[in-house]
């Protein structure tokens, strides 16, 4: 993949507006990591306002991680806004196959269409009907075992799958790029996973969701690699990365991403 950095230097210079319906652990690391990566975030969960917010969003993101019924109906109506509309929305299937609730929330928002869903290789297993691994809203299974299901995944929903984990793997349900960037202390920050979906959400919008999705899991792996680099454990670690986030440029990604072709 040719010139990955040009997604966060097209992404930077629109600013979109993402709006965001995540759980409750994630809204504030989430806001922080979108407006240093250089987006605009909103964290609009109320049924009473979401589809006319989703109307003037760039780009939607769903997170299913503390839903409840209100909030999964708003989920859904925002997310039929996004499709009817053409904008980009991110499922991030937070534990889905943990309760009947996430596994029949997530069946309804699989068929609103979403542009990318992006899990750990546990929750996009269970989400193509495959046995999974998980471990409450952690991951059993490693990314190879989830490709096929991804495959199935983006076929099925006519958009992309990302599986991420220590290598990530993109998918539109015929081509297929790894993305090798990253750094274990990312694993042990709460939340970096769900802001991940928001920096994608970002990164598609008006840009070719396959590309700028595996763009994006570059750019944030390159950001927690230099973060890791001068951080001495998680905490620091969290300060480190959302300067590494604002810091990092198109040059540097251009030069640093692993992304590659399978």
């Amino acid at each position: 993949m040719e010139h990955p950095g040009q997604y966060l230097a097209t992404m930077r210079d629109a600013a979109p507006l993402v709006h965001n319906i995540t759980n409750f652990v994630a809204m504030n690391v989430m806001a922080n990591v979108l407006i240093a990566a250089g987006a605009s975030p909103a964290m609009v969960h109320a049924r009473a306002e979401v589809a006319e917010f989703a109307g003037i969003a760039a780009a939607l993101t769903v997170n299913i991680g503390t839903a409840d019924p209100e909030w999964a109906q708003g989920m859904e109506e925002a997310a039929a806004v996004m499709t009817s509309a053409g904008r980009p929305w991110v499922l991030d299937p937070v534990g889905v196959g943990a309760t009947r609730f996430r596994q029949e929330l997530c069946a309804r928002l699989i068929e609103a269409r979403p542009t990318v869903v992006r899990g750990n290789a546990s929750e996009i297993l269970a989400l193509a009907g495959t046995a999974a691994k998980a471990r409450g809203v952690d991951a059993g299974d490693s990314v190879a075992a989830a490709e096929d299901a991804a495959r199935a995944l983006a076929t099925r929903t006519g958009g992309v799958v990302a599986v991420t984990g220590a290598e990530d793997f993109v998918t539109d349900g015929t081509s297929g790029l790894r993305v090798g960037n990253g750094h274990a202390l990312m694993t042990r920050v709460t939340a970096l996973g769900c802001s991940l979906t928001g920096v994608v959400g970002a990164f598609c919008a008006g840009q070719p969701p396959l590309e700028a999705t595996a763009a994006a899991l570059a750019y944030y792996g390159i950001a927690g690699e230099r973060a890791a680099a001068q951080a001495a454990g998680p905490g620091s670690f969290q300060v480190a990365f959302l300067d590494a986030l604002h810091a990092v440029t198109p040059a540097e990604v251009n030069a640093s991403a692993r992304i590659v072709p399978v």
